[in-house]
């Protein structure tokens, strides 16, 4: 459905080749379209401040010290992904609130290490996860969450990837990147397999590491290099080189806007809640789209910035992201079982 337009093109360095890996699939697109005119408007009516943090943002456990926190960050990434289900859908209620989706593993991870003293820092504990152990972590309301068996896995491969060379820290991968956020992001996907997200589109490789780069992309934001509560383990550069984190959400917003089209049968698929297969054309489609959406709108906010400091492509995703939580009447979101997002 994309026609081949000057606008999709780098613009720069793009170390982790998310942005190049994804643009074939952009241009020969062939069930999503990128709207310019709809960006155009998106950018013109964008409030210049960034939105406020969720008041949900209380419930990542930021009081831990900061190796253990380190630790801690890395199961919340481990485990971010693949919330969506039929009603009634999984949710966490805990303190003053009855959380789903990604808050509700915040939730539980709280509860966690606050009421049920589990140790989620400890490397050991998490070699040894096994599902019966991570129910019990996850447990709730409504229906158990989704792929429960990969979750567990998860927490195991971090676990014995931090005690065989990390000395059960993930802090120590943090420092051996150098404080460079491309650099941590790269050490993530090649000592961690199941960050390593990646697919094929026409025969052509197609990378989006999604949660390794949110999870660079989190370590700056809860535990920051600047300020009062400076550490040196947030302190990271390059996060401008970061593309968008290709998820279900930030796509049903950006169709919200008009700046993603799907095609008729593609949004009759999504509009029936009908999944799609991970790895297919149409849901690598949606994901390339996303990032070359994001990273087209963070090129047009900067040049309407006359100046200003430079818009990244993630910091759109954060504001659409926060913006899918926020609104409702939206056109459902793709429906795929993945451990990716």
């Amino acid at each position: 459905m994309t026609e081949p337009d000057a606008a999709f093109k780098l613009q720069g360095a793009d170390p982790l080749g998310v942005l190049e890996s994804t643009l074939p699939a952009v241009r020969g697109a062939r069930h999503v379209r990128i709207v310019p005119e709809a960006i155009a408007r998106f950018a013109a009516s964008a409030r210049s401040e960034a939105p406020s943090a969720p008041a949900e943002d209380a419930l990542h456990c930021t009081w831990l010290p900061p190796r253990r926190f380190c630790n801690y960050l890395l199961v919340l990434e481990s485990l971010n992904f693949g919330f969506w289900d039929d009603e009634p859908r999984w949710r966490v209620a805990y303190g003053e609130g009855r959380h789903d989706g990604y808050w509700a593993l915040a939730a539980a991870l709280h509860r966690a290490l606050r009421e049920d003293a589990v140790p989620l820092w400890d490397a050991r504990w998490l070699a040894d996860a096994d599902e019966d152990r991570v129910a019990r972590l996850l447990r709730g309301e409504g229906r158990p969450v989704p792929l429960l068996a990969e979750r567990a896995r998860h927490l195991r491969e971090a676990g014995e990837t931090l005690l065989a060379r990390w000395d059960g820290e993930f802090s120590r991968l943090i420092e051996a990147a150098g404080g460079d956020a491309v650099a941590l992001v790269q050490r993530i996907v090649a000592e961690l397999p199941s960050f390593r997200d990646e697919a094929a589109w026409n025969g052509r490789p197609v990378r989006f590491w999604k949660r390794a780069q949110i999870c660079a992309a989190d370590l700056a934001r809860l535990l920051p290099g600047d300020g009062p509560r400076a550490h040196p383990l947030g302190r990271l550069g390059g996060l401008e080189r970061l593309t968008a984190f290709a998820d279900y959400k930030v796509p049903q917003v950006l169709r919200d806007l008009g700046i993603l089209e799907y095609g008729p049968e593609l949004a009759g698929l999504v509009d029936a809640r009908e999944p799609l297969q991970a790895g297919s054309a149409e849901e690598v489609e949606i994901r390339a789209a996303t990032v070359w959406a994001c990273e087209l709108a963070a090129r047009e906010l900067t040049r309407r910035s006359r100046g200003g400091p430079a818009v990244t492509a993630a910091q759109v995703d954060q504001r659409l992201w926060i913006a899918g939580q926020r609104a409702g009447g939206m056109k459902p979101y793709h429906r795929t079982r993945t451990v990716f997002y």
